[in-house]
């Protein structure tokens, strides 16, 4: 004989709703298990305690530099991404072609540079003296202009290398770039071109190169503009930190 089906009193069968009490139940528990879970993650109060962010990554550096002095800098910066000497985002200004220009363009914001010479930048004075390992070093003290940009400065007289870091950020991310400059040893920065004369003659840069411990290989081109025997490329770029006995490629006017 078929069970007769019970009914509550709106008429819903009671295994139903059996059923959706169970259901209820189960959420219940689930509110209950998460409940419990916020209150261990409590400081007991209720109050919930802040969980600590995430360690960030460590930022990948490369080193750039002149000679044996060198600075790391973000690997993600570009090179001489600038327009008329003014960085438009994070890079490394060497050898800079735009910085002969002149049109007075504001600095974006959130902007960090190095830039690196071979003799003191422009307002370089000396407020500081200390040595980077064994090597003297000068710095001049960061500042901030009106236009809130900061900039600061270390050189290297005995290896003829500057350092100036500048940033639309803040001082102290002046200071934390140029904490960042080694002297390598074992190592070698390609040199400037602009470390030579005027005329920039291939064979005192090639006899500079060698002093470094570096080796010179020579390709000619002829110009209308430029006299003859003038270097107007390296490969790899001025600044590439190279091992001693690496060649570097020089483009020579015939």
């Amino acid at each position: 004989m078929t069970e007769p089906k019970l009914l509550d009193r709106s008429g819903t069968p009671r295994r139903r709703l059996r059923d959706g009490l169970a259901s209820a139940a189960a959420v219940a528990t689930v509110v209950t298990v998460i409940g419990v879970t916020n209150l261990l993650s409590s400081n007991g109060s209720g109050t919930p305690i802040p969980r600590p962010d995430p360690v960030p990554e460590p930022v990948a550096l490369r080193m750039v530099g002149y000679g044996h002095a060198a600075i790391a800098v973000p690997k993600v910066w570009g090179r001489n991404i600038s327009r008329c000497g003014v960085p438009r985002r994070d890079t490394v200004l060497i050898d800079d072609p735009s910085a002969a220009g002149d049109c007075d363009l504001p600095r974006p914001p959130d902007v960090d540079s190095v830039e690196l010479g071979t003799a003191p930048p422009s307002g370089f004075r000396v407020d500081e003296t200390f040595t980077i390992n064994g090597v003297r070093a000068e710095r001049s003290r960061t500042s901030c202009s009106n236009d809130d940009v900061c900039w600061g400065a270390v050189g290297l007289p005995s290896l003829k290398v500057w350092f100036r870091a500048s940033s639309s950020t803040s001082a102290a991310e002046v200071d934390q770039i140029l904490a960042r400059i080694q002297v390598l040893p074992d190592l070698v920065g390609v040199p400037s071109t602009r470390s030579l004369d005027a005329a920039r003659d291939g064979t005192a840069y090639a006899k500079h190169l060698q002093e470094l411990g570096l080796r010179a290989a020579f390709r000619s081109r002829t110009s209308v503009v430029y006299q003859p025997g003038r270097v107007v490329n390296v490969s790899p770029p001025a600044g590439t930190i190279l091992k001693p006995g690496e060649t570097v490629t020089l483009t020579v006017i015939k």
